[in-house]
């Protein structure tokens, strides 16, 4: 008989370096970099996840990883105050704002603070690209990360080419290396579809940013490509892994791009770790048909000695002391 394969699979070679539970991860860039990062921290793994919200252009991730790694100062020129009395920087996300001008430049400026903290003893830094249009404020003739909603003559609206993202990628990841010598990158180009570019341009962007990553990744040993885009693109293939809005890859999608990340660097002891660690979170959200009864309280005890053992290997203190306040509630209304 025939067999019938159904999609096409990317094909993605285990990594010779694996992720445990002792490593450091930072993500930074597009939305996709925090589902990734929501999902790495669910499992108990040590992330500091796009500490400063959202970047989409490449030269915007590469500007705060500078700024983090140079201890530079957020650039005086771009902070602004909106129509609500709102601070915010152009060279950030939303996110991150003040209601004067020296708070939102102490807040940042801890964040850098931070983040630099946590490069110096970090493992592997993961880079989502989202999208090579680029928009740069015409009054200091700076691309910028984020316009803010600010008019849209302010900013001229540009397509980076694919050497003036490598020659900032070239500085910044020799910096990276002299800065953490034992640092692996890994870049993704987001698989959400910017569709205000036009299907069309999107493609243009994605695959500009495509080029980018295949060219650092020749380049460098310690820099490797993940292709959450082509597990969209070209594995999974269908709208039914979008959600509504046709842009953004649906839960399942996402659950399924990460459990290829997990093939591809997590070590199989953290595997291992993952697999239990969703049957404690099945138990833990299991909701007894009968309200308090005798089962459930046992349920509770089984869960707790199940986290108490995995205590050793990870930090599960808050959940020890949720599981003990169920049990101990349990016991008055007994």
């Amino acid at each position: 008989m025939k067999e019938i394969k159904l999609t096409t699979e990317v094909g993605i070679a285990p990594s010779d370096w694996k992720i445990g539970h002792h490593s450091r991860i930072a993500t930074i860039g597009s939305c996709f970099a925090d589902v990734l990062g929501n999902q790495l921290d669910g499992y108990k793994f040590s992330v500091l996840n796009n500490d400063f919200g959202t970047a989409f252009n490449p030269l915007a991730i590469a500007k705060i990883l500078d700024s983090t790694l140079e201890n530079k100062q957020p650039n005086p020129a771009l902070f602004l105050e909106n129509s609500d009395k709102i601070w915010l920087h152009h060279d950030f996300h939303s996110s991150l704002y003040g209601h004067d001008k020296e708070g939102l430049q102490a807040q940042l400026t801890d964040k850098l603070m931070i983040a630099k903290a946590f490069l110096q003893s970090a493992d592997v830094l993961v880079i989502t690209f989202g999208t090579a249009f680029a928009y740069r404020h015409k009054q200091t003739n700076l691309i910028v990360g984020n316009c803010h909603k600010l008019p849209a003559d302010r900013f001229l609206k540009e397509l980076l080419h694919p050497d003036q993202i490598m020659i900032a990628y070239d500085h910044l990841v020799q910096k990276l290396q002299s800065f953490q010598r034992n640092l692996k990158i890994i870049l993704t180009v987001s698989p959400v579809r910017h569709t205000r570019d036009t299907l069309p341009l999107n493609q243009v962007s994605k695959s500009t940013l495509r080029l980018v990553c295949h060219r650092l990744s020749e380049k460098y040993k310690h820099v490797e490509y993940f292709p959450s885009y082509e597990i969209i693109v070209d594995e999974l293939r269908d709208y039914r892994f979008y959600e509504e809005d046709m842009i953004h890859p649906s839960k399942v999608a996402e659950e399924y791009i990460f459990n290829e990340f997990a093939k591809t660097y997590i070590d199989s002891r953290a595997q291992n770790f993952m697999k239990e660690w969703d049957a404690i979170r099945q138990m833990v959200l299991h909701r007894p048909l009968h309200g308090v009864t005798e089962s459930h309280r046992k349920l509770l005890k089984n869960v707790l000695a199940k986290l108490r053992a995995l205590s050793p290997q990870v930090d599960v203190a808050r959940e020890i002391a949720e599981t003990e306040d169920k049990i101990h509630e349990f016991s008055h209304l007994r």
